[in-house]
């Protein structure tokens, strides 16, 4: 904050001033472009009342179509390797939440996870 003072000064036309005053005037302090950025992205911040879905949203939604889905549609809707997808299914799905994964293999011979509604989970 910059304080800066200002000479006011009335004249009777004698040639000397008859009142001399001093007024701080005050002004706020300039903000750089990255400052206005983080304030301007702060202010919005509550506008925004979705957010985006989480790779786990993704792979819950995905294993409650009827139908159910395969390793392969995981791995090209999370981008994770098929490990990282047999391990969240097992560690995260089962586990951790307690859901009825349910892995059946099709008369077309592509193994498909789902979670089942009617089954109970281990």
């Amino acid at each position: 904050m910059r304080v800066t003072e200002t000479d006011q000064t009335e004249s009777t036309g004698a040639g000397e001033p008859e009142n001399i005053s001093l007024q701080a005037v005050v002004t706020p302090p300039k903000r750089g472009r990255k400052q206005a950025a983080a304030h301007a992205e702060v202010a919005n911040k509550g506008k925004n009342p979705k957010p985006a879905d989480t790779k786990t949203d993704t792979v819950l939604k995905k294993l409650r179509l009827a139908r159910g889905i395969t390793i392969e549609g995981l791995i090209e809707a999370t981008g994770w390797q098929p490990h990282s997808v047999r391990g969240f299914l097992s560690g995260t799905v089962k586990k951790k939440l307690g859901l009825p994964l349910v892995s059946e293999i099709g008369k077309d011979g592509v193994r498909r996870y789902r979670l089942d509604s009617k089954a109970k989970a281990d």
